[in-house]
């Protein structure tokens, strides 16, 4: 019987009682967030940022002028984040002690964009912003996220190439298995919905979608 409660209790009671216990002793837990932005005018996109929440729930936002038939210049891509990589990038960030202070590099180097990462749990909410830095866990987590990006971007071409452009689809293809090959792609998994809906398409010629059952195949996703 737990101390401090009267002997009659009805036993329900008490169960309830000790229930609430070990849930007020339990800890909460902390919901963190890491958000990278890019931008960059005059490249393609010009915009863009990536958002991983440390439940592995990931989300992909660009903008700038892509093509003049494009439907609109904005892409929003919600995916899940491999557990390999949401591992990393919160070591990353950790061993980056979070993004406080300045971190980018002081000499003038040619601009690559200006980058801005970004922590926020319960406890803390800090960021940073620069061009270039010598800080090794960031140059990793820049290398991630721009290979993420990288690989959501033949998402939106891809997207829009199977709804208007079909005989685009080919090259686009190659390119993507010429970029997975040279390492330069990151959450390969994420594509997978649309090489399906690629493979699945009679209308598509077969050496494309022997392209798209290729890259499905290095998804680990199957293709069903």
């Amino acid at each position: 019987m737990a101390e401090g409660l009267p002997k009659r209790l009805p036993k329900w009671l008490l169960f309830f009682a000790v229930l609430v216990s070990f849930g007020l002793a339990a800890p909460a837990q902390k919901a963190a967030t890491i958000t990278f932005t890019l931008d960059f005018p005059g490249s393609i996109p010009d915009h863009y940022s990536i958002t991983v929440d440390s439940s592995g729930h990931a989300s992909y936002i660009s903008g700038g002028k892509r093509n003049a038939d494009s439907d609109s210049d904005d892409f929003h891509y919600d995916f899940t984040i491999s557990d390999w990589n949401r591992a990393r990038i919160f070591d990353l960030a950790s061993r980056a002690r979070y993004f406080a202070g300045d971190i980018n590099y002081a000499k003038r180097v040619a601009s690559t964009g200006t980058k801005t990462l970004s922590y926020k749990d319960d406890e803390r909410s800090t960021h940073t912003t620069y061009n270039y830095t010598t800080n090794q866990p960031v140059q990793h987590l820049t290398t991630i996220f721009q290979n993420i990006s990288t690989t959501l971007e033949f998402a939106q071409r891809l997207q829009f190439e199977h709804k208007y452009q079909k005989l685009a689809l080919d090259e686009e293809l190659k390119r993507m298995e010429e970029a997975a090959q040279q390492s330069s792609l990151e959450e390969i998994q994420a594509v997978a919905p649309i090489l399906k809906q690629i493979l699945a398409d009679s209308s598509v010629i077969n050496v494309t979608r022997a392209r798209a059952e290729h890259l499905l195949a290095k998804t680990g996703t199957g293709s069903h």
